[in-house]
């Protein structure tokens, strides 16, 4: 194989690996500030996709994909928030006894609900948003115009996300949230509001994976699946609670995948990430930037 043809496979693999961090990113800043496994991450991803081709297929067309892509993320950041408030505050608040076993329940549950929601109003069939861009060149990677699109989407939501945790003040409560929840309530902020943002904020970053991957991955109930099982492999990877690990995770994974592909067999694609997760855990159980969680 020449040096052309490997560069190509590689930038895809970092393509769709940014892709991914998206919805890793998503269940890693819920897990660090509110302590939780959201397993419904999938089907809020699932719900962005469906909204996002509902706006672009009904109300906007194509030509404003710039539009449905925020509005797609604020319906579900919404969403977010109603469920955090109705069905996840009880755990911080003394009126649940098991807190883990309550969350795994209603986010199982909150599963199941959404993806036969999705059965009942859109059937089992699956859709595909029309293309809204041009082809593109990417370096020596020649790209198609919806992921193009995506790509830089991608990038923008992350800068953007980096920045506000960074540099705002909210974003430096959630850290400290993230850090220590006790005692950013000993300086007078709100957790709970906190975790409702997190909460909301989360899923969004999940429905934007959701509404830019639609082109690629189709629109249908169990769309979510697969991305909620790379979601996990990335955090596993990159280390539960750890931003940066998500990224770098996502990155790793994709051009596991692309190289895997070429040199390997296509079939076998979704295995060569679950081999690297294996060897991690075996050699470095707390992840590439994870740490161990330390008792006193």
């Amino acid at each position: 194989m020449d040096a052309h043809l490997l560069s190509q496979y590689v930038l895809s693999g970092i393509v769709i690996g940014l892709l991914y961090s998206l919805m890793a990113l998503g269940i890693t800043f819920i897990y660090s500030v509110m302590k939780m496994i959201n397993w419904s991450m999938g089907e809020f991803y699932m719900i962005g996709s469906y909204v996002q081709y509902a706006l672009l297929a009904t109300v906007l067309g194509p030509e404003r994909w710039y539009l449905a892509l925020p509005l797609a993320m604020g319906t579900v950041f919404l969403l977010g928030l109603v469920v955090q408030r109705v069905l996840l505050r009880p755990m911080f608040v003394g009126m649940i006894e098991r807190r883990d076993e309550y969350a795994t329940v209603v986010t199982i549950a909150l599963m199941v609900f959404f993806r036969n929601l999705a059965i009942v109003l859109g059937g089992p069939n699956q859709y595909a948003p029309r293309d809204y861009a041009r082809p593109r060149m990417l370096g020596t990677l020649p790209i198609s115009g919806n992921r193009f699109v995506a790509l830089v989407a991608t990038l923008i939501l992350l800068g953007l996300f980096a920045l506000a945790i960074k540099t705002t003040w909210v974003g430096r409560a959630l850290r400290g949230a993230a850090q220590n929840r006790v005692g950013i309530q000993t300086a007078g902020i709100d957790v709970l509001r906190l975790d409702m943002l997190a909460f909301g904020v989360g899923v969004a970053l999940a429905a934007a994976a959701g509404a830019l991957l639609a082109p690629d991955f189709l629109v249908y109930p169990e769309n979510g699946a697969i991305s909620t099982f790379k979601g996990f492999e990335i955090i596993v990877i990159g280390g539960l609670g750890s931003i940066g690990g998500s990224v770098v995770g996502g990155l790793l994974l994709g051009v596991i995948e692309a190289l895997g592909s070429v040199f390997l067999s296509a079939a076998y694609k979704d295995l060569y990430g679950f081999v690297l997760l294996i060897a991690l855990l075996v050699f470095r159980p707390t992840g590439l930037f994870g740490e161990r969680e330390r008792t006193v």
